[in-house]
């Protein structure tokens, strides 16, 4: 089992960055690959990006491809995700998640809120 607590959300304008983290507690963060996912008011959960164990692989929705950078620290129990040239529609609470079996994610943290004003 692992917990997982997202941090670094905020307010930002437009074009901006910000960097969110996710601590994991535990041991067995270097044996899950790992997601972000967000949530907008109104709107279902769609991901946004994942990695793997060893953080080799990448895989970023389209939406936020060449804008957002997933990575990790399995030293540090940590996942980032890197957020630049942030747009109004970005706009959501952001999640980490533990991938326990194929695209099946069993761990969430409590969420970030990010907004970005226009």
């Amino acid at each position: 089992q692992v917990q997982l607590v997202e941090s670094g959300g905020g307010l930002v304008q437009a074009g901006g960055s910000l960097r969110l983290s996710c601590a994991a507690s535990g041991r067995t963060f270097s044996t899950y690959p790992m997601g972000w996912f967000r949530q907008a008011p109104g709107k279902e959960r769609e991901f946004v990006a994942a990695i793997s164990r060893s953080g080799d692989n990448t895989l970023t929705a389209d939406s936020v491809k060449g804008r957002f950078t997933i990575s990790r620290d399995n030293a540090k129990n940590t996942l980032y995700l890197q957020m630049n040239s942030l747009k109004p529609e970005d706009t959501a609470v952001y999640y980490c998640a533990a991938e326990v079996r194929y695209n099946e994610y069993d761990y969430w943290g409590q969420g970030t809120q990010v907004t970005v004003s226009s």
